[in-house]
């Protein structure tokens, strides 16, 4: 088997994902386990008629089947030889694009989750910006129209129907009595704060750093304003949307070392490269896995089996 290049010591085994004790009470996400999952193993040499000594990582073959090696989640996997390969050997490892592992692959999935949120609220935001916008160009006949149903509603009944400082209508009558160039600024707002969350979801999606600062500094901004809505009266949504803001700030600033912290940027990049790589994959590959050995003449392989029945010792036997 392959060794590490290079002069620094080899790093300890790693585990293959899964193959920990389990856990009761805190229980680990394995997310190569995860993307295997939902994506399928990601196994090398499927297209090579022959494989190579230094092939053996990721490729083996024994008893007439192929082992291939998930290069995601270090599962093995047993299939036929191809009946018709496309190439004679698997590509070299240059030509290689290895997928992620470890904790680039956690964030990975960490990071599109807080983008999916991101989506949430630039959906909704876009959504209200359209209603304010075209609230304010129809105003004056939405107000008309809003009058009369009132007036006929609370004519019908006989009087008010509901209290005027408060309720539905009381809110209807506040929204109606803004002026159009409130409305337009309120839904240019509205409008402005959705494209940031889009701009922070896409970003997120594909793991940009810039984006990981732009999030962090969003969300620290509205955190204050969600504290005192909270002041105000607290809700479940209004305790859920502050929870998840803050969990996402302070991921963003540990996990991900912004503004230096922890090493800052490259701290997290030198992280990075040794979780992914062909360095993790020789990490994570046991140690003492056999070599394929040379295959042995007839008379040389029987001859210890006949020797230990006599109670011989096949070490000096010399051919």
């Amino acid at each position: 088997m392959g060794q590490m290049s290079g002069e620094n010591p080899p790093r300890a085994h790693v585990a293959a994902p899964g193959t920990e004790k389990p856990r009761r009470f805190r229980p680990k996400l394995r997310y190569e386990l995860i993307g295997c999952g939902l994506h399928g193993h990601e196994i090398l040499g499927t297209e090579a008629a022959e494989l190579r000594p230094e092939d053996e990582i990721f490729a083996r073959e024994s008893g007439g089947l192929r082992w291939y090696r998930c290069m995601r989640c270090d599962s093995w996997l047993a299939l036929a030889p191809p009946s018709s390969p496309a190439r004679k050997y698997p590509p070299e490892r240059e030509e290689i694009s290895l997928p992620l592992r470890g904790k680039p692959l956690r964030d990975r999935y960490v990071l599109r989750l807080i983008a999916v949120d991101r989506m949430v609220h630039f959906l909704v935001l876009a959504a209200l910006a359209a209603a304010v916008l075209l609230f304010a160009g129809d105003r004056a006949a939405l107000d008309a129209d809003f009058t009369r149903i009132l007036n006929d509603l609370q004519g019908g009944v006989g009087g008010p129907m509901v209290n005027s400082r408060r309720g539905i209508v009381h809110d209807l009558e506040l929204l109606f009595s803004v002026s159009i160039r409130n409305l337009y600024l309120l839904g240019a707002a509205f409008a402005a704060y959705a494209v940031l969350e889009g701009v922070e979801a896409i970003g997120l999606w594909f793991a940009k750093r810039w984006a990981e600062y732009l999030t962090f500094v969003a969300t620290l901004v509205f955190i204050p304003y969600e504290i005192r809505e909270l002041i105000k009266g607290v809700t479940a949504l209004k305790l859920l949307a502050f929870v998840i803001n803050v969990a996402v700030a302070v991921y963003l600033l540990y996990a991900k070392r912004l503004f230096g912290l922890r090493g800052g940027g490259k701290a997290e990049h030198a992280e990075r490269e040794a979780d992914t790589g062909w360095a993790a994959i020789e990490r994570s590959t046991p140690h003492g896995t056999p070599e394929r050995s040379a295959p042995r003449s007839a008379p040389e392989a029987r001859l210890p089996v006949l020797l230990a029945a006599r109670g011989g010792q096949p070490a000096d036997v010399r051919f």
